[in-house]
């Protein structure tokens, strides 16, 4: 099927200025990654303000557990972004149809168990996590309504993987500004007005994302032809999904370990008690800001190497690379240079307790100084996904988890004090520098999409 008869053509990357077609494709995803925080910041100022900061402290400690259980599916949502942008670029819509069809199936399918395993387990991991009893009821609360409607979240972070492969980041942002504002709406009215504390925020939350999944479906069909399949009637292409687990696989184990390694990390700072954990949480929230251009160039430069290596114009991926690692840190500096002397008046929309204040401050001043280095393994990572390379940047990240953050983080706090453990951040992000950096010179990532493109 060829693209240009049937109109089908989205976001060109294999031709045009690369930093050009990089930023204006990163852009929406940064605005969109702007109302997400929004709307997670939304959650936490609300239960903080008007009903306490040991609700703060139980809405913020459940994120990683329920990050963890999703990890699988941001994995292989990631594994299909990039098959879709190399069959995109190779002008194969045939197989994008295949490609989204498959992906579809197996989270609708694959959404059941885990929502049964994250209500179940969701109690016991919190125990793990020495979480204070204050703040343990609330906390399972939350995350079991959350788990109840994980398919919402699931399906609009498959609709946003699809469309990213086209290279379409703009109609995500329309539905995530969707989500904001119904997520808005619905904490003030489930909180502030009908007074049901953590639980109103959960049921904002999963309305907010099933709506903006809904929404993401009818614009599909609506915009592209070849996505016109129907989502219930399942069909799965077996070859198409063993390629996306080979690309997704590895950052699903990446995002697991990840997902354990904050979760030890939390225990660490939930044993000093409810008003360093507020601090914590609160200060993630903002820090947030920081890394959301990374994240965003990252995956923008995944999109565009996918599109350029499956086009096979190698001479354009490194011009990309280079481009993005230029745009990441000039954002990164611009928010890091806002964020750290505004940091106290932030960190007092939470809550304003001095003690939470002070302890969210001394997050932010170790860790976002560091930013530019997360920048440049974050970049490498994102082209080597583009390129079919996912064993890498798994690596890069479990070292720099496992060997350097946290147990950098126990040590500093037993031989330190508890104000210096998140100087782990920087020192695992060092680590994974000592990985992607020889290993993206070296070029062997390049020869990775043979084998997906033309097995």
């Amino acid at each position: 099927m060829d693209l240009e008869k049937n109109n089908t053509k989205v976001n060109n990357m294999t031709e045009g200025s690369p930093i050009k077609l990089i930023f204006t494709f990163a852009v929406p995803m940064l605005i969109g990654n702007l109302f997400q925080q929004l709307y997670n910041m939304v959650d936490s100022i609300v239960v903080g303000n008007y009903v306490g900061k040991t609700a703060l402290a139980a809405v913020g400690t459940g994120f990683p557990i329920i990050f963890f259980i999703v990890s699988i599916f941001i994995g292989i949502s990631v594994g299909s972004t990039i098959l879709i942008s190399q069959y995109y670029g190779a002008n194969d819509i045939e197989n994008v149809t295949r490609t989204s069809r498959t992906i579809y199936t197996a989270m609708i399918i694959g959404s059941i168990p885990l929502t049964l395993i994250g209500i179940i387990f969701c109690g016991p991991i919190l125990k793990l996590m020495n979480v204070p009893a204050d703040t343990f009821p609330m906390a399972r609360q939350y995350m079991v309504i959350v788990f109840a409607g994980l398919i919402g979240s699931l399906g609009f972070n498959i609709n946003a993987g699809i469309l990213q492969g086209l290279g379409d980041s703009k109609s995500s942002l329309l539905f995530l500004a969707i989500a904001c504002i119904i997520n808005v709406i619905l904490d003030l009215l489930l909180v502030l007005i009908i007074p049901w504390g953590v639980e109103g925020v959960a049921l904002a939350t999963i309305i907010a994302q099933f709506l903006s999944w809904g929404f993401g479906i009818i614009y599909m069909r609506r915009k592209h032809e070849f996505l016109r399949f129907t989502i219930l009637k399942f069909k799965f292409d077996k070859d198409i999904f063993i390629k996306i687990l080979k690309l997704g696989i590895p950052s699903s184990i990446q995002q697991a370990l990840f997902s354990v390694g904050i979760m030890s990390l939390q225990s660490l700072v939930n044993s000093y008690g409810s008003d360093f954990m507020a601090g914590f949480n609160a200060a993630n929230k903002i820090d947030t800001f920081a890394f959301m251009p990374i994240q965003s160039f990252a995956n923008a430069a995944t999109t565009f190497v996918g599109q350029n290596v499956g086009a096979k114009r190698f001479d354009r991926v490194h011009k990309g690379t280079v481009s993005t690692i230029i745009l990441s840190i000039i954002f990164s500096i611009v928010l890091g240079a806002i964020i750290l002397p505004l940091g106290p008046s932030m960190l007092k929309l939470f809550n304003p307790e001095p003690n939470v204040v002070e302890s969210g401050m001394v997050y932010l001043k170790t860790v976002v100084p560091f930013f530019i280095l997360l920048s440049l393994v974050f970049t490498l990572s994102g082209v080597m996904r583009g390129a079919g390379e996912s064993i890498i940047p798994m690596i890069g990240s479990i070292i720099s988890l496992w060997v350097g953050r946290v147990p950098a983080a126990y040590l500093l706090a037993k031989y330190a004090g508890r104000d210096y453990i998140f100087y782990s951040y920087a020192i695992g992000w060092f680590l994974w520098f000592l990985v992607a950096v020889p290993y993206y010179i070296s070029g062997r990532w390049k020869s990775k999409s043979e084998s997906l493109l033309h097995k």
